[in-house]
């Protein structure tokens, strides 16, 4: 497969760049089970790959942002996996109350010392992902 993006001359460097979009990868044991998981509180599948009759990839969306699913990863009972998803969004307070008692809260909706409210989630393969918006002042 090939790369969509092409490495660019700065325009005011020699240096080269790359656009700046970073999409994460994460890494699951059933990556159609949890593209369903995804696609009921809200995300949109985009396009998949499926290899022998099994989902091995898929690309998702949630507004402006992008997530990829990629087989192989492992189920884990750990607290905390090793990446978390944040999600900004304009209205924490509906975002909560349409999610709360559909998915394992890991956090309610609390206030931080950084200036967001938020909310945090464990997704079915324990991936921690965290709604937030900044706090009006």
């Amino acid at each position: 497969m090939l790369c969509q993006y092409t490495l660019l001359p700065s325009p005011n460097t020699s240096e080269w760049t790359m656009p700046e979009k970073v999409v994460p990868m994460i890494h699951v044991p059933d990556v159609s089970a949890t593209a369903e998981w995804y696609t009921s509180i809200g995300f949109k599948q985009i396009r998949h790959n499926e290899e022998d009759g099994e989902i091995n990839w898929a690309l998702l969306t949630f507004g402006n942002s992008e997530l990829m699913l990629q087989a192989g990863g492992k189920a884990s009972v750990d607290h905390r996996r090793e990446v978390d998803l944040y999600i900004h969004t304009d209205n924490i307070e509906d975002m909560h109350r349409r999610l709360k008692d559909r998915v394992q809260l890991v956090e309610d909706l609390h206030d931080t010392f950084y200036g967001m409210r938020e909310f945090i989630l464990r997704d079915i393969n324990g991936f921690w992902i965290t709604f937030g918006q900044p706090i009006q002042t």
